[in-house]
């Protein structure tokens, strides 16, 4: 009776969680180059405030 319940079955939830696994990762890698690029930006202009 043990085998019945040890044994995980990956059927459509599976599938579904790694789908939404994938487009969170996609999410995550684009907001982190998104950030990555405005901070390169703001660190390459010189600042206005002094003089």
């Amino acid at each position: 009776m043990a085998d019945k319940n040890s044994p995980k079955k990956h059927g459509k939830s599976g599938d579904a969680r790694e789908d939404r696994l994938k487009a969170a990762l996609k999410a995550n890698l684009a907001r982190r180059k998104a950030q990555a690029k405005a901070r390169a930006t703001s660190d390459t202009k010189p600042d206005q405030d002094e003089g």
